[in-house]
């Protein structure tokens, strides 16, 4: 349960705290558009392909999310790494 609330309140302070990030005009960056990526982050679970698909699309975003302290440790992470390398994105060097 409490796994839950955690998670819950995760995508909350995103939400609230990022809004937008311009990075690029051909894609709009959020942070809260890969939601669907955080059950295989947090888990052993293979990533699902909308999950892929987002993180893919979200790709020219990603040196911004490094870049701000609310979200690079969340980039950063194994997790996120593992499930980025499953997707066939790799992280940028930024």
């Amino acid at each position: 349960m409490k796994k839950a609330c955690l998670a819950v309140a995760v995508c909350v302070v995103m939400v609230v705290l990022l809004g937008e990030v311009g990075v690029t005009s051909a894609v709009t960056c959020k942070a809260v558009e890969l939601s669907s990526c955080y059950a295989a982050i947090t888990s052993s679970q293979p990533p699902s392909s909308q999950c892929c698909s987002k993180l893919r699309e979200q790709r020219p975003c990603l040196c911004g999310y490094l870049k701000d302290p609310n979200l690079s440790q969340y980039v950063n992470s194994p997790g996120a790494k593992r499930v980025a390398s499953a997707c066939g994105v790799s992280t940028p060097k930024c």
